[in-house]
């Protein structure tokens, strides 16, 4: 009868263990020695050296992984967790309230699946889709405040994202075969302007080899720029094995990417963009101009896209 009964608590831990394993989890990580400090004046918070506490959290993360349990990593936001504390009527000096904003806050934010890899480089992973969620935030938010063209009536948003698009596509088809880094440049309504990067490769086989994710956040920088008419711009760096890296740029005017000269080019890229000083041009690199970009018409329209 004991027997029975041991083996029926055996069945039920294992059972549990099981389970266990199968619920994920969310880590929401300090990355940012500024916001670490932050997170120090609360009683409860035990750290008190950064370095200590990122070992122990990639600890954390391994372990987890040796019991076979999926896990995300995000980031913590001491702002965004006071806040929450505020709003929530709750005390943010306890564990059990960073718990919850991690729980119902956090893990709604960006995340990286952990897969073993070291957290060194797993966080400029995490922190670089984190700005390039922000700025497409910002960029949507731009986009979608023009409403309707009052001639024609169409969606200005639309009609700016579908020319970003074609913009972008004639780019990397002029530049040719290479492996291309772009970086697309609109001032915001702060200081602080809209950045977009890209990489792409180009194998000349009529296809653009580029991650969906950043080209989406690409295009709709340059559509916010388009759709709300301000200035800004493309710069575009290419690597082909065996040559010279070139540097191409464009400005954006008048609802298009417009080529800057050789001189432009090197002057844009040769200046300190906080002091204006100049900065010694990179060796090994060719400043050229940007090419031609044949300007869209009002009917035409990309392989694939309806006409309406």
């Amino acid at each position: 009868m004991a027997h029975t009964r041991n083996d029926g608590n055996r069945r039920r831990l294992t059972a549990r263990r099981t389970l266990r394993r199968e619920v994920p989890g969310t880590v929401a990580v300090l990355a940012d020695e500024r916001d670490f400090a932050a997170m120090r004046r609360y009683r409860t918070f035990t750290f008190d050296d950064h370095a200590a506490y990122l070992r122990q959290v990639e600890g954390l993360l391994r372990a987890r992984a040796a019991q076979g349990r999926h896990t995300s990593v995000t980031l913590f936001d001491p702002e965004g967790y006071e806040e929450f504390c505020s709003a929530s009527h709750i005390n943010p000096d306890a564990p059990a309230s960073r718990t919850r904003y991690t729980a119902e806050i956090a893990a709604a934010g960006t995340k990286v699946t952990y897969e073993g890899q070291p957290l060194a480089r797993l966080l400029p992973r995490l922190i670089e889709e984190v700005e390039q969620q922000a700025t497409w935030e910002c960029a949507t938010g731009l986009l979608t405040g023009g409403g309707n063209c009052a001639s024609c009536g169409e969606d200005i948003a639309r009609a700016a994202f579908a020319r970003a698009t074609r913009a972008l596509r004639r780019l990397i088809e002029a530049v040719g075969p290479g492996t291309h880094h772009l970086v697309c440049s609109v001032p915001a309504d702060g200081t602080t302007p809209l950045v977009a990067v890209l990489h792409t490769d180009n194998s000349g086989d009529g296809l653009l080899h580029l991650g969906e994710t950043a080209a989406l956040v690409f295009c709709t920088v340059l559509a916010a720029g388009i759709a709300t008419d301000r200035p800004g711009g493309v710069v575009l760096r290419s690597t082909v094995p065996g040559q010279r890296d070139a540097v191409r740029g464009w400005t954006l005017r008048d609802g298009w990417l417009r080529p800057l000269t050789e001189a432009e080019v090197f002057a844009a890229y040769c200046t300190d963009a906080h002091t204006g000083e100049p900065v010694p041009p990179e060796p090994g690199v060719d400043y050229r101009a940007g090419l031609p970009l044949a300007e869209p018409g009002p009917d035409d329209r990309e392989e694939g896209e309806e006409r309406d």
